[in-house]
């Protein structure tokens, strides 16, 4: 296991792997204000065979607080700045390329996800190029609205697979954004698994627990239905 910070990609990050020969990529993007470190016990209860990678936000708000775009708060809710965000998920797409080739390892064994922020642009990259991962998980985030006109074609995203959890007692972005992302998956026909806990604005264990289960169950079916596509 290697955690030290790598600046020799599109962003900074840390790595952790529990094999030599990891079999799926897990990138994990934290919060608005945090860092890569936030997600760290996360990444060590990834499943076997998995090399999580922690990826720092490019936006320095402070020492040791980083994050993907500015956002507003207001009596409509969070105005995000959405020029920063395009630039981030761009950056964000890039990495995810780089990962793969440093890792050997293709899309259909790639899931990028995130806790807040980080599921936010985690969902971005996902449904604007959902050629590069096999799905992507949402932890107490949200959709951005404004991407609709960025979406990938239908047919493209169908292939995806996508985890949605959210505490029922979210004080920093409510639960009705898990029932906006449910219904907007459920609209596009993406396979996706929405679940609630009783938790304020954070991971809680059974959350964690769901998506590890929810990640071993996308990357198995992806690499499934890859392998059938190319050896019919």
């Amino acid at each position: 296991m290697s955690m030290d910070l790598q600046t020799d990609r599109s962003l900074p990050y840390r790595t952790t792997s529990t094999s030599t020969t990891p079999r799926r990529l897990l990138i994990l993007a934290h919060g608005v204000g945090g860092n890569e470190t936030n997600l760290a016990s996360l990444a060590t209860h990834a499943p076997g065979n998995t090399a999580a990678v922690l990826v720092r936000a490019p936006l320095t708000l402070g020492p040791g607080q980083y994050a993907w775009f500015p956002v507003a708060f207001g009596p409509l809710g969070p105005r995000p700045d959405l020029a920063a965000a395009e630039q981030s998920r761009e950056l964000l797409a890039r990495f995810v390329e780089e990962m793969q080739a440093d890792f050997g390892l293709p899309p259909s064994s790639t899931v990028v996800a995130g806790f807040s922020q980080g599921g936010i642009m985690s969902a971005s990259v996902a449904l604007t190029r959902p050629e590069l991962v096999a799905g992507f998980g949402v932890l107490a985030g949200r959709i951005l609205p404004e991407l609709e006109p960025q979406l990938a074609a239908p047919e493209s995203l169908r292939r995806l697979q996508a985890f949605i959890g959210h505490g029922r007692d979210d004080s920093k972005l409510p639960v009705d954004w898990a029932h906006r992302a449910d219904a907007w998956l459920t609209a596009l026909g993406i396979e996706h698994q929405t679940q609630l806990y009783a938790a304020d604005h954070c991971i809680p264990p059974a959350m964690q627990d769901d998506f590890f289960a929810w990640l071993e169950r996308s990357t198995a079916s992806r690499a499934a239905s890859t392998a059938e596509r190319d050896h019919p």
